[in-house]
């Protein structure tokens, strides 16, 4: 049986595919694979082990000959038409649970540049213009006694509220859903999005992304921030109108905002460059030596238990 990678991966998951006796395809260049090498790999494969930056529609779909099963390297599968693939019996698999916490550790170190304003300080040094220390140079603020709003109190949610109970804040959260645990572990209240907005002096955001959830934090929900407010986001860029946020940070109408993910990755509005109240990122939340390398392992041992005939692992 055929199994096809779309990009190297930390450790070397192709070893233990052909371990099991399946033949192993990998995309060699460092690069989104493109769409017409995509399809031809893919057309007689057993299985797929993808990444976000493949697009499993309709037409790819269609496309596979044999496959069985797709394995996606992310917890994220907005880039496949799960529906369609369901019609098709083809399985489609995530990587739950393993990079919840590089993501959450990810998330708090957001949350401290945007607080203390780590982005403008490194920039000074490495431009030379440190001339010692001043009393008001380079304010920021503390995280202790503040209000956390977070948005999605799932896994990832979660592991970050856990990190910053030890900042001494205060947590709220909006879900779709009571979250009992979550309250009693943090004490936290579940508020609606437009309360949540209003009393954070920190919103983090942490919601998979659906049609229900594109630009879930329009322009609207993010005018009513407060002024010295902070929202970072890990999750998907789409969540967030993009252009309005930037439209608030231009107008100091929030204090920061930290950035991993983008509307349109990985294309960037260039005017988020020139703002010096933001910290951005390459979309790195997972990316943990020990972290990606258990997410492809998780990948590859769905594809294994389903071409051997078993039930996949974490089926989507």
């Amino acid at each position: 049986m055929k199994v096809v990678i779309t990009r190297k991966l930390p450790g070397e998951p192709e070893k233990l595919l052909k371990k099991n006796g399946f033949k192993v395809i990998v995309y060699k260049k460092d690069q989104t694979i493109p769409r017409h090498e995509f399809l031809k790999l893919t057309k007689d494969a057993d299985a797929v082990l993808s990444l976000l930056t493949e697009k499993i529609d309709k037409e790819a779909i269609d496309n596979f000959s044999k496959c069985k099963i797709v394995a996606n390297c992310a917890v994220g599968y907005n880039n496949i038409d799960v529906p369609y693939a369901k019609e098709k019996s083809l399985v489609v698999t995530n990587t739950p649970y393993v990079l919840t916490d590089a993501t959450a550790d990810l998330t708090v170190a957001l949350i401290l540049a945007c607080a203390r304003r780590l982005r403008e300080g490194e920039q000074m040094m490495r431009e030379n213009k440190f001339t010692g220390w001043k009393p008001n140079m380079l304010l920021g603020f503390d995280l202790k006694g503040k209000t956390v709003g977070i948005i999605g109190a799932g896994r990832i949610g979660r592991a970050t509220a856990r990190r910053l109970k030890g900042f001494g804040v205060k947590i709220i959260y909006f879900d779709r859903k009571k979250r009992d645990e979550f309250e009693t572990e943090f004490l936290a209240k579940k508020v609606s999005i437009n309360e949540l907005m209003k009393k954070s002096d920190v919103i983090t955001v942490h919601l998979s992304l659906s049609k229900e959830t594109h630009h879930f934090l329009d322009a609207e929900a993010l005018a009513l921030m407060k002024k010295t407010a902070v929202i970072v986001n890990t999750s998907r860029g789409e969540i967030i109108e993009e252009k309005a946020l930037i439209k608030l940070l231009k107008q100091n109408k929030i204090f920061a905002a930290g950035f991993d993910v983008y509307e349109n990755e990985p294309n960037v509005n260039h005017e988020l460059r020139a703002l010096k109240n933001v910290f951005l990122l390459p979309h790195i939340g997972s990316a943990t030596i020990e972290t990606r390398s258990a997410m492809a392992q998780l990948a590859v041992n769905n594809i294994i238990s389903v071409l051997k005939g078993k039930e996949p692992i974490t089926p989507v």
